[in-house]
């Protein structure tokens, strides 16, 4: 039960850092933070990724890239230019890599205002720091796992950031449904989201660059909108105000 239950919190932590800050905040600036609380939720990103922190830099700049270019030759992950998952996983860990390197390839127009602390971004990406992770991931099994099978789950924690993008950039571009006609694949990949916190609405998404609130129809709960909308309360941050949507 231990093993079950920290896994589904590390799924959902994860998630909800990379939902709300590296894609909501640093790829499209739906809301804006003081520098305090931007490095607050930097350390978040830190301690809830863990081995598979992402660069809210580089993260940012990747999904701005993923917007301009679509189903593109130049989109870092589409699953038009991959032959399998894997594929389109190791392509976009070479963009990643580029992207974090401050590549002279990579254009300016995505760079602009993404946030950026050295500090963590370097450490954090140590391969030691990630090393040592999952050694406490897997020190964790060993003592509270009962059953073999529960070691499987290990790698996804390894792995857990790009298992979620993954997740939306294949498979939310391969099945589900559409609210809107739009000029790539992106589809809703579930009608309720109880697995990806609001991410699943992809094709809301893709119409919508800039609307917090992931979910349009009546069904479609975006579990993360609450809590920005709590955060904007509380003047943790300034949501932008965009032209919402009534539900349909």
């Amino acid at each position: 039960m231990a093993v079950l239950i920290f896994f589904i919190c590390h799924w959902y932590l994860s998630l909800f850092v990379q939902t709300f800050f590296l894609h909501r905040y640093a790829s499209h600036q739906m809301f804006t933070m003081s520098p305090f609380w931007e490095k607050f939720f930097y350390v978040l990103t830190f301690l809830f990724q863990g081995s598979s922190f992402l660069s809210p830099t580089a993260y940012g700049i990747l999904h701005r890239m993923h917007h301009a270019y679509a189903d593109t030759e130049k989109d870092p992950h589409s699953p038009k230019y991959s032959s399998h998952l894997f594929h389109m996983m190791a392509k976009t860990w070479i963009i990643y890599g580029k992207v974090k390197s401050n590549s002279p390839d990579i254009e300016e127009r995505f760079k602009k205002n993404v946030p950026h602390w050295h500090f963590i971004e370097s450490f954090a990406s140590l391969w030691p720091v990630r090393i040592a992770w999952g050694v406490l991931y897997s020190l964790f099994y060993i003592y509270f796992a009962t059953e073999w099978w529960m070691f499987l789950l290990l790698p996804v924690h390894y792995f857990m950031g790009p298992v979620h993008g993954a997740i939306i950039n294949w498979f939310a571009h391969k099945w589900g449904y559409i609210n809107f006609k739009v000029s790539d694949t992106a589809k809703n990949l579930l009608p309720f989201d109880f697995l990806m916190f609001g991410e699943s609405y992809h094709n809301n998404h893709h119409k919508y660059g800039g609307r917090a609130n992931f979910g349009i129809r009546w069904h479609e709960f975006d579990p993360a909108y609450p809590i920005i909308l709590l955060f904007d309360a509380l003047r943790i941050i300034r949501l932008k105000k965009n032209n919402d949507l009534k539900y349909m």
